[in-house]
């Protein structure tokens, strides 16, 4: 794609932001465009663009390129053209906004981060019958055109003028794109597309004459306007996740994202009793929201049409079970997994952030990856993480991917974060069976691990400031930083037990042997200091005894009294975990044979817990626990760094409960990576009444159900495409080959 660098454009224009660069070419075809057997569009751009041949929008990707950590890495796109060209004379647009490039972004709301201005380039290659060629491609004789855009951004939205999208008023030509092109140029692998349709399932209107329409569901999407509904009127939308108490919407957990459409219809339409056929979609934003808030003009059913954007993935799960609760909880996690894998893994898709976590994105990977199929998402973020993790000063990975430039570790260590490096490509090695994932990775874990054991020092311990279990409730920020190191220090046991192995793997003895070393150093000085010989960790600290339990402790006698001790605290206090233990929380308690307390915790309906958050009408999981408190309040506790209210109603998290739902009470795990072999062992528990569900592994479909009968037989179903190794509720065990296997066991439950 050498050739592809070189043809960069731009305009004139200096920087402003939120501005939209229009882009027109003539495609004048010198042989009849019916002897065309085909023609290709290979386009980019720094910045985010869409293109268009005839009127009609190149292919299905949102915000082309794509995310991608600009410093070292730009994706192009390769879209078939050829049922596009209608006549000998046709027209090509580009529409170039700023995007992540250098568009406003992150938290600190920052503009032009990875550049000054954004740049565009494409070629065209018309092939025809005879063999023979022609090219078009992006260079000075392009036009500029007027833009219907006043603003274009992905916190504030758009500001669209309808008047002039079909405006061919030229005020200038393209000029030379001076900016630094990256050397590394890939066509992109993960796309994100728009989804299914999204109806309207409520109308209300305020006092005012603004009109509230209802979706019933909190997603991240874009709304369609259609105009044919429109004489003139500017239409303004703002977007929202739940409503105020006089039934507008609430909008203060935005911050400072303006989170609106500002469309202002075909002036000309007053005078002709009509206007343009041409629907409205976003091309350079899109929002989080359950809620509309319309003003300016009169709601006519069918104005507003509401669509989902997500990356698109191949559903590889389903569950179903008759507690309708326990459903719920299910589907939101997917609705908040749909909405936060657009491009990035984000941490939620409404207010001034939307930025590539690597903590909440790898601790609802597994999940993730049952819903879906993940893997070429999670393997386009690993190359960003690689990539910028080389721009770091001491090789760490940070909170965010892609980074944003040159940096340290910080004060702040993120650890439990940046910890994405060995978590990620490990998941993807169990559950896609990818035997490169983490040879392919191994350099940017040991740059990784290298950081840590330089910080870990003599004491073999990293002892200083994180963030701990995020959001654990009674744990603010201030606590968190005082007493992580129990958490914190769990994820660089894990880092070095997991590069040991793959350096063994590799044949890299002499780093299998240095991290092997390390690694019992560090796990001995871990159980010294935060490990009470009677089982009690960190002062009975629950996130503590979770993560010691996960990465540290190993099988014995240690571990059995710390099981216990964590069986304690938990009927003591119920749930008390964060961002990190949450995932863990409930499978531990079954593995300490506690499979009872584990769903009377899944099933309670006090805060916090997930029942809660369903009791409170939630179609996503939360990012607190108590978003909204007992008495129905918003909770808009600030952020300690920024003063800034934190709250987010779509955030997925806490939805890494969905790998409990497929591992055990379907009981679907894979016995060799890849599900090349199945270890099937389901959890059963009446209070969830019949339970089906299913997984689409590399090897075929695996499903499970089960139910009790009226006479207290468990009824279970097993069907897999592979040989399985089956442990049933009452101990049996069997080895079966592919095949439907049922087993019925009669229990003391009475369902009548």
């Amino acid at each position: 794609m050498q050739e592809l660098r070189e043809k960069f454009i731009t305009t004139e224009s200096g920087y402003k932001e939120g501005a939209v660069a229009v882009f027109r070419q003539k495609i004048s075809l010198e042989k009849p465009y019916d002897r065309v057997t085909s023609a290709v569009l290979t386009s980019t751009a720094q910045g985010m663009y869409e293109a268009e041949v005839n009127g009609i929008k190149v292919g299905k990707q949102m915000y082309a390129p794509g995310y991608t950590y600009y410093p070292r890495r730009l994706l192009y796109q390769k879209n078939d053209i050829t049922s596009l060209l209608k006549t000998n004379e046709n027209e090509l647009r580009i529409y170039l906004g700023q995007g992540w490039y250098c568009g406003r972004f992150l938290c600190e709301n920052k503009t032009q981060i990875y550049g000054k201005n954004p740049g565009a380039a494409w070629i065209l290659t018309v092939t025809y019958e005879d063999g023979s060629t022609q090219q078009f491609c992006s260079d000075m004789d392009v036009e500029v055109l007027e833009s219907p855009y006043e603003y274009a951004g992905e916190y504030d939205g758009e500001v669209y003028h309808a008047d002039l999208e079909n405006s061919g008023n030229v005020i200038g030509h393209a000029v030379p794109y001076t900016e630094k092109i990256p050397d590394l140029l890939e066509k992109t692998l993960m796309e994100v597309h728009v989804q299914e349709e999204m109806p309207v399932q409520a109308v209300s209107s305020l006092e005012d004459g603004r009109t509230i329409l209802d979706f019933g569901q909190n997603f991240a999407g874009i709304v369609e306007i259609d105009p044919q509904y429109l004489h003139g009127e500017t239409l303004t939308i703002r977007h929202g996740e739940i409503l105020n108490p006089d039934g507008s919407v609430y909008t203060n957990n935005l911050r400072k994202a303006k989170a609106e459409i500002v469309y202002h219809s075909d002036t000309a339409a007053k005078a002709r009793s009509s206007c343009s056929t041409r629907k409205y979609r976003p091309r350079f934003t899109y929002m989080g929201f359950r809620y509309m808030e319309l003003s300016g003009a009169a709601y006519v059913p069918g104005m507003i049409t509401a669509y989902a954007v997500y990356s698109d993935m191949k559903r590889t799960g389903d569950f179903h079970c008759t507690h309708p609760m326990v459903q719920k909880l299910y589907e939101n996690q997917v609705w908040g997994q749909k909405s936060n894998y657009v491009e990035v893994p984000t941490d939620c898709p409404q207010r001034d952030e939307r930025m590539g976590y690597t903590g909440d994105g790898h601790v609802f990977a597994l999940t993730g990856a049952y819903n879906f199929d993940t893997h070429d998402f999670w393997k386009n973020f690993l190359t960003d993480l690689r990539l910028g993790q080389l721009d770091n000063t001491e090789g760490y990975v940070g909170a965010t991917v892609p980074a944003t430039g040159p940096a340290g570790i910080g004060f702040i260590s993120m650890l439990g974060w940046g910890n994405a490096v060995t978590i990620l490509p490990e998941m993807m090695y169990r559950q896609f069976g990818d035997e490169e994932a983490l040879p392919g990775q191994y350099e940017s874990m040991k740059l990784f691990v290298e950081a840590e054991i330089r910080k870990m020092g003599r004491k073999n311990l990293w002892i200083g400031a994180s963030l701990g279990d995020w959001l654990a409730p009674g744990r603010d920020m201030a606590w968190q930083a005082m007493h992580n190191n129990p958490v914190s220090n769990s994820f660089i046991v894990h880092d070095l037990e997991t590069i040991s192995q793959t350096a063994e793997k590799l044949g890299k003895n002499e780093d299998a042997l240095r991290y092997r070393e390390q690694l019992e150093k560090t796990r001995a000085a871990y159980i010294k200091k935060f490990v009470k010989k009677d089982g009690t960790v960190a002062k009975d600290y629950q996130s503590a005894y979770i993560m010691a339990l996960k990465f540290v402790i190993p099988k014995g006698e240690l571990r059995d009294k710390v099981l216990q001790k964590y069986v304690e605290n938990v009927k003591k206090n119920g749930m008390e975990t964060g961002f990190f233990a949450t995932e863990h929380f409930l499978p531990l308690l079954v593995e300490a044979g506690e499979t009872r307390l584990a769903y009377d915790m899944l099933l309670q309906e006090g805060c916090p817990g997930w029942m809660y958050q369903i009791k409170n009408g939630a179609t996503t999981t939360w990012e607190r626990w108590d978003a909204l408190k007992p008495d129905g309040t918003v909770n808009e506790e600030k952020v300690q760094t920024s003063g800034e209210n934190m709250v987010s109603f779509n955030h997925y998290a806490f939805g890494s409960v969905g790998e409990f739902y497929y591992q055990y009470i379907l009981g679907i795990r894979p016995l060799e990576p890849g599900f090349v072999k199945v270890h099937f062992e389901p959890y059963p528990d009446e209070r969830l009444g019949s339970v089906k569900g299913s997984y689409v592994s590399r090897h075929g479909e695996i499903r499970s159900e089960w139910s009790y009968g009226e006479d207290g037989t468990l009824h279970i179903m097993l069907e897999t495409p592979v040989e399985a190794e089956v442990v049933l509720p009452d101990g049996r065990k069997e080895n079966v080959e592919a095949g439907r296997y049922e087993y019925h066991i009669f229990t003391s439950v009475q369902t009548h």
